[in-house]
């Protein structure tokens, strides 16, 4: 298919391009650089060298940049990862949230409609759940977010459920992520966080490296086996794959169809932090610290609608997300501004 990717020099966005090029799709993609970095998408063309990638420079808010990539590259689908994504942050800024990544929505589904294209698979996010009324969560769990970001994702939710009802013979897929975690095998491609980073590995990728001092764990008396917050991690690599499975399957039916895409296992902070340090290979500083407001103390995914529905499932473990998160950082220390090699000969 032609595929137009909406932020895919991001993080999971670049993991899916190269997982698209190497199924043979033709993909235009279109970022502003906000979230992700030109040398992303650079990287991507030397992994998959065979690939159809295409990049244009433009934000999902500007109708009339979209109209144009329509018109000329005529895409099959779109799967839209632009927006903005720091719980924190959405609190501090939430009309830049609501404008980003509702308004941003919005113009693209208008630009698809202009140029009769009928299929989207939409980045969403499990915080559109909000407090655990039953574990795991299951597609069918009450939507109650309690963040901004939490309720941006869940608005674009509903506009893309109330558009697909308007459309007959369109098809929309929500993706509810879990906590992506880990990095392309190959260490060329993976997470940079702009400034401190707002998630646990990362964070400990970084602790690591020296560039953080210690871990701080915030909470150790929830009701968890070890005490420490309980999250289902999942490997960008196998979240990219879920996408793809997703674009096969929006070929085959219409309306809107939602998955979770997790492993169905928690992991703990405590167990994060002891497979990053075999990773690593050497016990890595910490400290504990009272709860956070607003932390929850588990989430975890039901994935047998995904497992049955789209024939996807997580295959890579803790392991290998600690392994491949590790070879990123070492080889990117200061992540895509300036690579290992570059820092040796400066």
């Amino acid at each position: 298919m032609r595929v137009l990717v909406t932020g895919g020099a991001g993080y999971i966005g670049s993991h899916t391009l190269v997982e698209l090029l190497e199924q043979g799709h033709e993909v235009t993609c279109v970022d502003n650089y906000s979230n992700g970095a030109p040398e992303a998408l650079r990287r991507v063309g030397e992994l998959v060298p065979q690939g159809a990638l295409h990049a244009i420079e433009a934000d999902v808010r500007d109708a009339a940049a979209l109209d144009r990539v329509f018109e000329t590259f005529r895409p099959d689908a779109v799967i839209h990862f632009a927006g903005l994504k720091a719980v924190g942050e959405s609190v501090e800024k939430p009309v830049e949230y609501y404008d980003v990544n509702v308004t941003g929505t919005l113009t693209l589904l208008g630009a698809m409609g202009r140029a009769d294209c009928r299929r989207i698979i939409f980045s969403s996010s499990a915080t559109v759940y909000g407090e655990p009324v039953f574990l795991p969560y299951t597609e069918a769990h009450p939507l109650a977010p309690t963040s901004v970001y939490g309720h941006t994702k869940r608005f674009a939710e509903q506009i893309l459920t109330d558009w697909s009802a308007a459309r007959p013979g369109v098809s929309v897929m929500l993706l509810r992520y879990f906590n992506p975690v880990g990095a392309h095998a190959s260490g060329r491609i993976g997470e940079d966080p702009s400034g401190v980073p707002n998630n646990l590995m990362p964070y400990l990728a970084q602790v690591a490296t020296g560039r953080q001092d210690r871990l701080r764990i915030f909470g150790d008396d929830y009701p968890t086996p070890d005490g420490t917050g309980v999250r289902d991690y999942i490997h960008v690599v196998d979240l990219a794959r879920a996408h793809v499975a997703a674009l096969d399957r929006a070929a085959q039916e219409t309306g809107t169809q939602t998955y979770n895409i997790g492993t169905g296992r928690g992991y703990s902070v405590r167990e994060m932090l002891g497979a990053f340090s075999v990773a690593v290979g050497r016990d890595l500083p910490f400290e504990v610290l009272p709860r956070r407001a607003g932390d929850i103390a588990e989430m975890q995914a039901d994935c047998a609608l995904a497992a049955e529905r789209l024939g996807w499932r997580a295959t890579l473990g803790v392991e290998e997300m600690a392994r491949d998160l590790w070879r990123w950082q070492q080889a990117n220390p200061q992540g895509y501004a300036a690579p290992a090699d570059q820092l040796a000969g400066s």
